[in-house]
């Protein structure tokens, strides 16, 4: 199940991107989101497409591993292109009762979900390509201006790539605990979906318990480390930018203006 979640997991394959600098991949990865969201021809979503798969290749990681990790966000992604589907109003192409089916329905579900996707991808890379630790020191740097304004940067930053690192945990806890009913002769699995449903509830339990249980022991973990409140403390890798960072910006940037243009240009 932990194999199935992108956002959290950490991938080597000394590619170009694990060598980049945490924030130019956070600064790259926020510039071409927002050009993604302000897609909106076919064409703008083709070139965007291609691009993202131009990425996932150079990550050097199998495309299996991206894909498995798509296949736990169907449900999300069934019910985006359902809600957009039946509440879009527009040239009706079949009606049942209330429900309509209209054309912008059709295409403005596929937008969604194909942009939820591209967007998926991108927070993938990033992720599967950079250290935790690593990407919390880059959020620390971009956001030391903040601290002048008395804003907890450390603890935000460090925060932030817990919340993260912690996706891949709660799901091993919950495998552990649903392998444990298995054992004693429960099968989830087995059960028809929407008794399926009803049966992850009695789960919440324990899994808050070893979540919290978790939680603390993180917390004795830092506390033991004398890490505080994060202020002042020194780092072993210094980041340094090279000239494949700059190249690299200067692409994401080239880029985003580009798909912008186009979307203007065809409107």
């Amino acid at each position: 199940m932990t194999n199935q979640v992108l956002i959290g997991q950490y991938i080597e394959t000394h590619s170009v991107f694990h060598r980049l600098d945490p924030r130019i991949k956070l600064i790259s990865l926020l510039i071409l989101m927002l050009s993604f969201i302000s897609l909106h021809t076919g064409i703008s979503y083709l070139i965007a497409s291609a691009f993202v798969i131009g990425l996932v290749y150079l990550t050097r990681i199998p495309v299996v591993v991206f894909w498995r990790g798509l296949k736990p966000l169907w449900i999300i992604l069934l019910f985006t292109f359902a809600y957009n589907l039946l509440f879009t109003q527009g040239h009706i192409i079949w009606s049942w009762g209330w429900l309509e089916i209209t054309t912008e329905g059709l295409q403005n579900g596929g937008r969604f979900v194909w942009r939820i996707v591209l967007l998926i991808l991108l927070a993938s890379i990033l992720t599967l390509t950079t250290q935790p630790l690593t990407l919390a020191y880059g959020l620390q740097k971009l956001m030391s201006p903040l601290s002048k304004l008395n804003v907890p940067v450390e603890q935000f930053s460090l925060m932030i790539v817990i919340a993260i690192r912690f996706i891949p945990t709660i799901l091993e806890e919950l495998e552990r605990i649903l392998l444990a009913q298995k054992a004693r002769g429960y099968d989830i699995t087995t059960l028809r979906f929407p008794q399926r449903i009803l049966a992850y509830i009695p789960i919440l339990v324990p899994l808050l318990f070893t979540i919290v249980q978790r939680a603390e022991h993180l917390s004795d973990a830092i506390d033991a480390r004398a890490y505080g409140n994060g202020k002042g403390r020194t780092s072993y890798r210094q980041l340094y930018l090279q000239s494949i960072d700059y190249i690299v910006i200067g692409i994401a940037i080239v880029f985003a203006v580009s798909l912008l243009l186009l979307n203007i240009m065809n409107r």
